[in-house]
């Protein structure tokens, strides 16, 4: 950044305290994703493996031998879960976070400016870690009950349809459409739900958090359909998410979607033998 002193020679101006915390902000998020995402290329890089090696040795190898479920185990696939859900929903949570930064760095004598952005950010995902929880116990059920496939994708047409049709109707209620307007007005939902301190960016970030929860959560169960460590599936989600946050309020791409779901879902179980 460039000034001008009294004589009028330029001089270099330091950045505000204010435009290093949302610096500051950026770089912490963009690693926490890019690590989120690591993750999951790793794991989706085992999964194929494990997945090509009980092909080779036939279906009744898996059937035969299922997960060993026990709590390190549960834990370490909440962490999935959990860095899954960073991975996914982080990017199209940046312009609320970004924009409660400014606002926060309003504030007289802040020192720390990046530091209710972070509090704010960790809300948000706390949210998403109680998802990735339930997430979890329903993959131990399927898998207690033969209906998931070594790539964690469903191996019965009518779960299938159902996840399709469940998932499109999910689009089109009037809950839908109430959380997406919160996530497609960051200034909306700040001016509304305000919060003094750190304990107040922390609510509400997990107030947000639950806002995108209920807009999304039915979408991420499509994993359970697709192949929950499935690149094409996280990716094509990930990208929906986003257009549909960044498109103007009216859910036109929600409820085509919607629709476009339970059709597929039906013409799933019609063809189902």
């Amino acid at each position: 950044m460039v000034g001008h002193s009294a004589n009028g020679m330029p001089q270099a101006v330091p950045p505000s305290p204010l435009w290093r915390g949302r610096v500051l902000l950026i770089a912490c998020l963009l690693f926490a994703t890019a690590l989120a995402w690591a993750w999951l290329l790793a794991g989706a890089g085992m999964d194929m493996d494990a997945f090509q090696m009980t092909a080779m040795a036939g279906m009744d190898g898996w059937l035969m031998q299922p997960a060993v479920w026990s709590p390190g185990y549960a834990l370490l696939l909440i962490g999935m879960w959990w860095a899954m859900m960073a991975a996914m929903m982080l990017p199209s949570a940046m312009p609320v976070l970004l924009l409660f930064t400014r606002v926060t760095g309003g504030e007289p004598g802040q020192i720390a400016r990046s530091g209710p952005g972070l509090w704010f950010a960790l809300g948000y995902l706390l949210a998403w870690g109680g998802f990735s929880v339930a997430a979890t116990a329903m993959q131990w059920a399927l898998e207690a009950t033969r209906l998931l496939s070594p790539m964690l994708e469903t191996t019965h047409h009518g779960l299938g349809a159902a996840i399709l049709v469940l998932a499109g109707a999910w689009q089109l209620t009037p809950v839908k459409r109430a959380c997406l307007r919160h996530c497609q007005s960051p200034l909306g939902f700040i001016v509304g739900h305000w919060r003094d301190g750190a304990s107040g960016a922390l609510r509400m970030g997990l107030r947000h958090g639950i806002y995108c929860l209920g807009c999304c959560w039915f979408l991420m169960l499509l994993l359970f359909f697709g192949g929950v460590m499935n690149l094409y599936w996280i990716v094509g989600l990930t990208a929906y998410v986003l257009l549909e946050k960044a498109i103007a309020p009216g859910n036109w791409l929600g409820r085509a979607t919607g629709i476009l779901l339970i059709v597929w879902g039906i013409w799933l179980a019609v063809q189902a033998p």
